[in-house]
């Protein structure tokens, strides 16, 4: 039985959800996948109460410690963009944030990593992805440039701020073939990139302007 957060208020209407997810169409999301993780997610979850009635516009909202919870076109693009290329098993998340963009991709992959350097931020992710019972999702509290060596390699990483250049280390945990999404530039001057690793050099490649929190070092409580 669901519990009181999950049970269909008026904010979470079909609706209101439908809506969305048209709007995201309209926008240029094609994968069937990514749109279903949309409209089946419940976003009002990975927010305070007092801003749970805007969940379902497509709007980055302010989640506490200077952080947002993405747009959804945002996430549904960077999802999009690391599920294009084909079968992604093994994929490492830089930045849970509140556990939204982690919701999204989880069940679309075999194994989600995913680190997050303020550890009140991710003790409620982890609380809310266990409410909505997504098992597939390891979560570490870590410095997120550094990645996470002792599971690599993997099919894919994809970031949730903005480093000014990507880390080497990340591309170094890659495998060859894999692809890296990640909103990179200085506030202001931002461009989503997706770099797909090959045997001897990275292709990479603009997906447009973005606006994200800048990528910081060191742990956090």
């Amino acid at each position: 039985m669901e519990g009181p957060r999950l049970s269909g208020i008026g904010m979470t209407s079909a609706r209101t959800r439908e809506r969305l997810v048209q709007r995201l169409q309209d926008q240029g999301i094609k994968d069937q996948r990514v749109l279903d993780r949309i409209r089946n997610v419940p976003r009002h979850l990975f927010m305070d109460e007092a801003l749970a009635s805007r969940a379902y516009e497509d709007t980055a909202l302010p989640i506490g410690f200077g952080q947002t919870i993405s747009q959804p076109y945002v996430v549904a693009r960077m999802t999009e963009a690391l599920l294009a290329a084909g079968e992604t098993s093994k994929v490492l998340e830089i930045g849970t944030g509140c556990g939204y963009q982690t919701a999204v991709l989880a069940p679309l992959v075999k194994e989600l990593y995913t680190i997050e350097r303020i550890s009140s931020l991710l003790g409620k992710a982890r609380r809310t992805l266990r409410e909505l019972r997504i098992r597939n999702v390891h979560c570490r509290h870590e410095d997120g440039s550094l990645g996470w060596p002792a599971r690599a390699p993997y099919d894919g990483i994809l970031l949730t701020a903005a480093p000014h250049a990507v880390p080497p280390a990340l591309f170094d945990q890659l495998v060859v073939g894999g692809r890296l999404i990640a909103p990179v530039g200085p506030d202001g001057r931002q461009e989503l990139m997706r770099y797909t690793k090959g045997e001897n050099r990275l292709h990479k490649e603009s997906l447009g302007a973005v606006s994200f929190v800048p990528l910081l070092s060191g742990l956090q409580r």
